[in-house]
Parts: C-alpha cells; structure tokens; sequence
C-alpha cells in the first residue's frame, strides 16, 4: 500500500504546494481545473465571497494531505 499527494503550482499565487488531488479546492479556466493553496483560499477566496454576501469556500480536512492509493480512480 502506498500514498499519492499531487503537487503543482497554485492557479492564484502561483506558490508550489503538495495536495490530495481529489479534494483540494479548485477554479475553473477555460474547462480546466487548476488546484488553489490553503493560503489563497484562507487570504483571497473567501473574503471575497464574503464581500459578495456568499458563504465561505469549506476545505475538506485532508484537502492537503496524502491519500492511499487505492483511493484514486482506475480510469
């Protein structure tokens, strides 16, 4: 058995980060989904859905961390 963790570069601050690649937070460009850190959701995301009278993005508690491998689809 073993762990998966993605890592690439956020879609906002452009920072290297590791992720859980099937519940880390998101934003669509052009149909593609471009994963977001912890801090942009935490500093940019949420504040500016509070301006907009919207509730806060909620991040999965393993939204960064490290799965087991047979989590991940076989397609």
């Amino acid at each position: 058995m073993g762990y998966v963790m993605a890592m690439g570069h956020c879609i906002l601050c452009h920072q290297v980060f590791s992720f859980n690649p099937l519940r880390v937070p998101s934003l669509r460009v052009n149909g593609t989904r471009y994963p977001v850190c912890e801090g942009c959701v935490a500093a940019r995301i949420n504040p500016a859905r509070r301006k907009q009278g919207l509730e806060d993005l909620v991040v999965a508690d393993d939204a960064y961390e490290a799965i087991p491998e047979e989590e991940l689809p076989n397609d």
